[in-house]
């Protein structure tokens, strides 16, 4: 998890679709977001809250916050390389942030 982005692994299994499930992990990853925002004590309630309503004025629909950008990159899994370069990236992003020293 990072400050502006989340990395996943996931597979849709079952019949579900993966653009299903990510659409419903954002919305109820947005909701729960905002209610703890609203609930807790926090000291920039205000300005977090004001920043999720400005970014969807632009919509169409009628919406009060939006946290998650539109869209998502899924990549197709094709092989243990594959996987490796993809953990030690995840691993490795926090550090190339200076959010921690050490992957």
């Amino acid at each position: 998890l990072m400050s502006s982005h989340i990395h996943i692994f996931c597979k849709a299994t079952n019949g579900f679709i993966l653009s299903d499930v990510l659409r419903d992990f954002k919305k109820f990853t947005s909701k729960k977001i905002i209610q703890t925002i609203i609930d807790e004590p926090e000291s920039r309630r205000e300005w977090m809250l004001e920043y999720f309503q400005k970014a969807c004025q632009h919509l169409k629909r009628e919406q009060h916050y939006k946290v998650w950008q539109d869209g998502y990159h899924a990549e197709h899994i094709y092989s243990n390389l594959f996987i490796k370069q993809k953990i030690e990236y995840i691993h490795s992003n926090p550090v190339k942030d200076k959010i921690v020293d050490f992957p």
